[in-house]
């Protein structure tokens, strides 16, 4: 699980993943959210084999830069709520991308958890090609081996619209918090004019009843002493995966011309906001 639509970015993926052995963490990890073995765990929309084929692929070994408009809108919305030495989490961390720039330029001691095998093995590459400490586990966050109240920022992109009922794993991302901690959750903006462009195959492993401010709002538990605020957020662009790719070469120039075009755009625009966030402040 990671960010936005979840797409890999073609200029990203360069060749297969090798086939190094990866060790679970102390929590035996399922092998898929959905799969029977897992009883009462909620079912991932995507599934397992989705993420494994995404993360399949080495990216390539390198901090992200900030010369399109996603990824700077990723960079300043983190940067907002992030001071160093700030104990962070993400979850769904694969590829390790944001997690290792979280780490190497706000110096926040990290941590991540992914339930793709090749995802982890992916991030734990990255970060050690690139020098960087974090503690990266394979498991499913239902059954997180962290520790209740140890982080100050819990942060997914693009994790929770994969779930038909996603209470219970903002639930957990407001439980692991330390009190005075954020939890900061973003989703893509399927349920506007991004949804009338997606494939239905995009569509069909999203839950749009949650893709407005109000219905995000309905998410923050009641049960644990917190609040939370909504809102749409980010520079227009095509390249969160929206568009639908049987427009071929068509698609792509369109997602790295309107990404690199939103870096132009001086304020959020509410209609173009291609993202959603949610905001939970853990109160005690």
């Amino acid at each position: 699980m990671n960010t936005g639509a979840h797409v890999v970015d073609s200029s990203e993926a360069q060749k297969p993943l090798p086939a190094v052995p990866i060790t679970p963490g102390t929590n035996a990890h399922c092998a898929s959210a959905a799969s029977p073995s897992c009883s009462g765990t909620p079912e991932d929309k995507a599934g397992i084999g989705h993420w494994d084929s995404t993360w399949g692929q080495l990216p390539r070994m390198r901090l992200p830069r900030a010369y399109t408009s996603t990824i700077r809108d990723k960079m300043s919305l983190l940067r907002g709520v992030v001071r160093p030495g700030m104990k962070f989490l993400e979850i769904g961390c694969a590829p390790g991308k944001m997690l290792s720039w979280v780490a190497a330029s706000l110096g926040a001691e990290v941590s991540g958890l992914d339930y793709s095998e090749p995802g982890v093995r992916v991030a734990r590459m990255m970060f050690h090609t690139l020098g960087l400490s974090a503690d990266i586990r394979h498991e499913d966050v239902f059954e997180t081996t962290f520790a209740p109240g140890s982080f100050d920022v819990v942060y997914s992109a693009g994790v929770i619209e994969h779930f038909e009922d996603p209470t219970g794993i903002v639930r957990i991302h407001t439980k692991l918090l330390k009190p005075g901690g954020l939890a900061l959750i973003t989703v893509p903006n399927l349920g506007g004019m991004y949804g009338r462009i997606a494939s239905k195959e995009t569509l069909a492993i999203h839950n749009l009843a949650i893709m407005s401010p109000g219905a995000l709002r309905e998410l923050v538990p009641t049960e644990i002493d917190c609040s939370g605020v909504a809102f749409r957020y980010g520079r227009f662009t095509l390249a969160m995966g929206a568009i639908d790719a049987r427009w071929g070469i068509v698609s792509k120039v369109l997602q790295i011309g309107t990404d690199l075009a939103g870096l132009a755009q001086p304020f959020h625009i509410e209609a173009l906001c291609p993202t959603l966030v949610l905001k939970i402040r853990r109160n005690s």
